[in-house]
């Protein structure tokens, strides 16, 4: 009698588990594709990525209708040729999206914020005051700084500039069109020249006196229509401020902050106003327009005298916010919008 060996139980065998009966059948191909076979298959240079148009929803786009110069084909490609900017929550690259093989193509800004753990930036809670959500258990989870609300106050950063950039373009305000959001990364128009270079900021530009005073109206402008809309830069400068063929364009606004549900929206709105007011100062804008040490009053067009302890244009805002006053038209900009390269 033959002695048979216990049978093990064991998994099935499947053909497909077995990779020399794969061979066998397709000789020359390999077992698995590997991801450079997948990268071949693509055709895209190392670096490259299909668009991420059609990965963002409709919600995540920015306002209709879309510029002309905008490329929304599936078929384009982004390449990333190079960092403009590097920041203290988030770096700045510049991407090229194109059709391959056309001359369909356009210059982005891609702003990618960081990690709660890599951001150089954590002095944020005046900003974050009066934005809240709905669960009670993420306010608390972003109060106490838990991992979980480090996350969700990284991600609040990249949602705040879209949405504020949204409204702003809407608007007429001079701000880089926002292109798409996905993620933590803002992708928007570039403000600068076709070859890639990009439009100087305010602090970089070298004119001085009285040749600063079509820009110094512009600035002026902007920090009123914010007023309007209720709400103060957080952070405005003259390196937040860029310079483009003679027209001023507002970027950074990740900290923006909502004047009426922040309790220190005033203070925020006054720092805004010194600031760009010290800069111009400072680079010897006088006479009717200007004076040095004094603030800039958007109602009248002129500066208030500095024995004034608080600006106008904060005072200004505090009525908003009371229901009185500010009733104009919050769209006082009519700009040439020329196509970007």
């Amino acid at each position: 009698m033959r002695d048979f060996e216990p049978r093990r139980r064991g998994k099935r065998r499947f053909d497909d588990d077995d990779s020399s009966h794969f061979d066998k059948r397709h000789p020359g191909r390999s077992t698995l594709p590997s991801e450079d076979a997948l990268d071949a298959v693509d055709g895209l240079p190392e670096g490259d990525r299909w668009s991420t148009w059609d990965q963002s929803t409709a919600g995540q786009r920015g306002p209709r209708p879309h510029p002309d110069w905008l490329v929304t084909a599936l078929a384009a490609v982004d390449t990333e040729l190079g960092v403009l900017k590097t920041g203290k929550e988030a770096d700045v690259f510049l991407l090229r999206r194109g059709v391959p093989h056309t001359e369909e193509s356009c210059l982005l800004a891609a702003k990618r914020y960081r990690s709660a753990e890599h951001r150089l930036f954590h002095r944020d809670a005046g900003y974050l005051e009066g934005r809240r959500v709905k669960e009670s258990r993420t306010n608390r989870a972003m109060a106490n700084r838990t991992a979980f609300g480090r996350q969700v106050v990284a991600a609040q950063w990249a949602d705040a500039e879209f949405a504020t950039l949204c409204r702003l373009y809407e608007a007429g305000m001079p701000v880089p069109y926002p292109v798409q959001i996905l993620g933590t990364e803002v992708l928007l128009e570039f403000i600068g020249e076709p070859d890639g270079t990009a439009a100087p900021r305010l602090a970089e530009i070298r004119t001085r006196g009285a040749d600063l005073a079509p820009l110094w109206d512009q600035v002026v402008e902007m920090l009123a229509t914010l007023a309007r809309f209720g709400l103060a830069h957080g952070d405005l400068s003259a390196y937040n401020l860029l310079v483009h063929r003679g027209r001023v364009v507002m970027i950074d606004l990740p900290q923006v902050v909502d004047v009426v549900a922040n309790p220190r929206g005033g203070y925020f709105l006054d720092r805004d106003a010194l600031n760009v007011g010290k800069w111009f100062a400072g680079h010897d804008l006088t006479g009717e327009r200007w004076r040095p040490r004094s603030y800039p009053r958007c109602s009248e067009r002129r500066p208030v005298s500095p024995e004034r302890v608080r600006p106008a244009l904060p005072r200004a805002c505090r009525s908003r916010a009371n229901g009185r006053g500010l009733t104009s038209d919050p769209r006082p900009f009519a700009l040439d919008r020329r196509e970007s390269p």
